[in-house]
């Protein structure tokens, strides 16, 4: 559902790198940026993570933007830049319920969250707090770090999480009560990681004063920068020598070191010296008084910049901060060790950015170090942008687990890739492979899998490499997949094309038997004996769920081998026997066909077993959604009127439909209510989301407008019971609602909304107009919430219409062009019978085959004068 008559927030703040302008806390565009940028790194900090990031409302309704991105490259992880609220992923559902949620292993995702695990497939733990204040919310603040299989997060780090993202919620609040949106209109800004202390080689410092936002560096810091850089100078011109990443860790520790606790900060940050190589510092900061009181300067420093400030409003905060820096001596010129190694080294650190090239590899690649190094990997070496290689690399970044590839960057030459991640980022390992798809024939007839090199190689053709990459599709396209129709749709599109099969079985589970589901590619009719086998039946098929694990025929020689009595449909060919379990619950089996004998290489077994528990989950899933939707379904038609009241003087007719995508039952109503007075109610509303819990909450606030309207409320005061019921009813549940009180001898209308689209109405000589009704704030947000009435006047022959957005919204199209189509359909019904117009007006609806939300229509008619 839409919200329909709120308040539009104001100019969203500046993104970009500091730019010495002003300081963390000025101007507002900048502070939200240092703001999220320090949440992130200290929630990162505080819970022994590896990477984080904190997701912020977006200009769009139901749809975050990820803010701040923490110790992962940004251009990796692109797809999970937008999480719209109605997803099945942990930072919607925390957004939506305002509860923590906290996966300490792999197996703890897959219970609670597949979707999460089918597209980042990969063993990480993850936390995520709620950033609210009050009844506030902003977005979700989450972090990264290795897994505890079967240990629960414990309390000490729950409650970080939770202060983390209230903290932030606080702080958020008190930008937006000084101006600022708090909307994030683009992609995130990506900060580096900070990380523990290395053997210095070089020393050097300088004094930050907070209020001026001038600089005074030592002479061992003038000697680390070896430019032409004064010894006094705006911290803007210190910055400039940073990354942009370094930057806002730099930034976001001062504001930690100048914070109530005051503590010193540790930050590692890459600067860029005469040379242009980056040279790796660690940078220590503590604050310190000097005379508070005073107004600050803000005079310019050198080239006539404004120096940027911390202090707050103008007024000095008497602070002066020291940073003591230490060159580690890991700059990009390799140490003799390294170069004498026989392999290419290279390193990148957690942002992805090339840190450090041995000699090898500036000979295997032909390319001198200065025209790799402190470049993004991916613009470095252009095939790391292939999508098989990003996911290798995403898998090394989110597990902490060595990975190993092979690549081929250029026609005729192949390279075995080895990937050793750690906190600070990232070693490579290149080498040569000149016979890449060396490996021990063996015959087709016997089974197991294939032994081949163990060194930094994977002994993997070009087309299993493909191979082992579509099946990321098939894992996707599995979390979007509802029905069980719709997932064994998938399995035939994706599974099958990646690994060359030609039949797929899939068979479930009911009452100890196997039904077929659904089969494609097998002859007519020959798997009709086998739908409905039982659990003891000696077939492939069954055994595979029963024991658990998968068979692997390489031959259609050897399957007749292992069952003598099984019908065959083919003389040629393989097949493979997938059980499909979820959470240790037996769902059913996926049978593969494959029309050639082949081989199963214990990559392609690993990948088909995991992506059957996929397959078995989505399936689960899909099932658990009919029963669901059944419910739903039932509730919905025993909650809507079946009929509505019969007046002298007034004539109504009402229409609902269904959504077509996902959970197809929605929270729209309807209904028509015969107050005293001779007065009728007429109520439309649309709650938020779809399924069982929406329909519940649709039939508790029909009661509830229902009781209020009986007991002769004023419209104002109906909307305001039933907010304040919804509030105390679930609390982060909202809905939308237009009461309309209808005296049907007179035509008086008196009118309330509580951010739900217009109604239009039709005059009796057929001019449609939309009616501007004063609008009050969605259903279930503020108790103090007011709802203003509208009279209006219905004369004999007009028609009112109330509606859900489910009529009038469509994919890129504003709503207001969709009222304004329907006011024409509307108007252009003024000859027709009042049934036959509400047919007419939803016909366009009821023809489209994907419907993404549910659709209620309510008109109401006087009949004409007659002479």
């Amino acid at each position: 559902m839409t919200s329909h008559g709120t308040t539009a927030p104001g100019p969203v703040g500046s993104t970009g790198r500091p730019s010495g302008k002003r300081a963390a806390d000025g101007p507002l565009s900048g502070a939200l940026t240092w703001t999220l940028a320090e949440a992130a790194l200290r929630a990162v900090d505080e819970v022994g993570g590896y990477a984080g990031g904190v997701y912020l409302r977006s200009g769009t309704p139901g749809l975050l933007r990820m803010a701040a991105l923490v110790g992962l490259p940004g251009p990796l992880f692109r797809p999970w830049f937008r999480m719209h609220t109605n997803r099945p992923f942990p930072v919607a559902e925390v957004h939506r319920s305002g509860q923590a949620v906290h996966l300490h292993d792999v197996e703890e995702a897959m219970r609670r969250f597949p979707q999460l695990v089918a597209s980042l497939p990969f063993p990480f733990a993850s936390l995520y707090a709620p950033v609210v204040a009050g009844r506030e919310r902003y977005g979700v603040l989450v972090a990264l770090r290795p897994p505890t299989p079967g240990v629960p997060v414990d309390t000490r780090d729950r409650d970080r999480m939770m202060r983390g993202g209230l903290h932030l919620g606080e702080t958020l609040a008190e930008l937006a009560r000084q101006g600022t949106t708090l909307e994030w209109p683009g992609e995130p800004v990506c900060v580096q990681l900070s990380t523990a202390g290395a053997p210095p080689v070089r020393f050097g410092s300088f004094e930050w004063d907070l209020d001026t936002g001038m600089v005074t560096l030592d002479a061992g810091l003038l000697a680390i920068l070896g430019a032409d850089v004064p010894s006094s100078c705006p911290i803007g011109v210190l910055t400039s020598l940073l990354e942009p990443e370094d930057g806002y860790a730099l930034w976001a520790a001062a504001r930690q070191a100048t914070g109530p606790d005051g503590r010193p900060v540790v930050r590692r940050i890459r600067l860029k010296g005469p040379d242009g190589a980056l040279h790796l510092l660690e940078v220590s900061t503590r604050a310190r008084k000097t005379s508070p009181g005073t107004v600050a300067d803000t005079g310019a420093g050198t080239g006539g910049e404004a120096a940027p400030r911390l202090g707050i409003g103008g007024v000095s905060t008497g602070l002066r901060l020291t940073c003591t820096l230490v060159d580690l001596g890991t700059g990009l010129i390799g140490s003799d060790a390294t170069d004498r190694l026989p392999r290419a080294i290279l390193a990148i650190d957690r942002l992805g950015r090339v840190t450090y090239v041995n000699e090898r590899t500036e000979r295997l690649l032909g390319r001198p170090r200065g025209a790799l190094a402190g470049r993004p990997l991916w613009e470095a070496l252009p095939w790391f942008g292939l999508p098989f290689h990003e996911e290798q690399l995403r898998a090394a970044m989110l597990s902490g687990d060595p990975v190993r590839f092979l690549a081929r960057p250029e026609r005729g030459q192949w390279l075995s890739v080895s990937l050793h991640p750690g906190r600070d980022g990232v070693t490579m390992v290149l080498v040569p492979e000149t016979d890449p798809g060396r490996a021990p024939t063996r015959d087709p007839g016997t089974s197991g899998p294939t032994s081949g090199p163990t060194d930094d190689t994977l002994s993997l053709p070009d087309d299993q490499v493909s191979a082992l990459y579509r099946p990321v599709a098939l894992a996707i396209a599995l979390s979007e997949a509802v029905t069980a129709r719709q997932v064994s749709a998938v399995v035939t599109e994706e599974l099958l094309p990646a690994f060359g099969g030609r039949q797929l079985a899939i068979y479930l589970l009911s009452d100890r038997r196997l039904y077929l589901a659904w089969e494609t590619g097998f002859p007519p009719g020959f798997l009709e004996p086998f739908d409905g086998v039982a659990l003891d039946a000696h077939v492939p098929g069954v055994e595979t769920l029963t024991t658990g694990r998968p068979l692997f025929f390489e031959s259609m020689k050897q399957l007749g081998r292992r069952y003598p009595d099984l019908p065959l449909d083919a003389a040629s060919g393989a097949r493979a026997f997938l059980p499909l379990i979820a959470s240790g619950r037996p769902v059913g089996s996926c049978i593969l066909g494959f029309d050639r004998p082949r081989g199963f290489s214990s990559e392609e077994r690993t990948v088909l077993t995991a992506l059957a528990g996929l397959i078995a989950q989505a399936l689960e899933r899909a099932q658990r959604y009919d029963t669901e939707s059944a419910v739903a379904r039932g509730l919905q038609d025993a909650l809507l009127p079946h009929r509505l009241p019969v007046r002298e003087g007034v004539e109504t007719v009402g229409r609902y439909l269904p959504g077509t995508q996902g959970m197809d039952v929605g929270g729209d109503w309807y209904d028509v209510i015969e107050t005293g007075r001779g007065r009728l109610a007429l109520v439309i509303g649309d709650v938020q989301g779809h399924g069982v819990a929406a329909a519940a909450t649709m039939g508790q606030l029909r009661s509830a407008v229902r009781a209020f309207a009986l007991a002769g409320h004023r419209p104002q005061d109906v909307m305001r019971g039933t907010n304040r019921l919804l509030i105390d009813l679930d609390p982060g549940q909202f809905a939308s609602c237009c009461y309309v009180l209808l005296d049907p001898k007179s035509g008086q209308l008196r009118a309330v909304r509580a951010g739900h689209p217009p109604p239009l109405l039709m005059h009796p000589d057929g001019v449609t107009e939309r009616i501007e009704l004063a609008g009050g704030m969605v259903l279930g947000i503020d108790v103090r919430a007011s709802y203003p009435v509208t009279r209006l006047q219905l004369d004999p022959g007009g028609v009112l219409a109330l509606f859900t957005d489910g009529l009038v919204e469509k994919p890129g199209q504003d709503i207001d062009d969709g009222i304004e189509e329907l006011r024409r359909a509307l108007a252009a019904t003024a000859s027709l019978p009042l049934a036959e117009a509400a047919d007419q007006v939803i016909r366009d609806a009821r023809q489209v085959t994907s419907r993404a939300d549910d659709i209620a229509l309510l008109l109401a008619a006087r009949p004409p004068e007659h002479d």
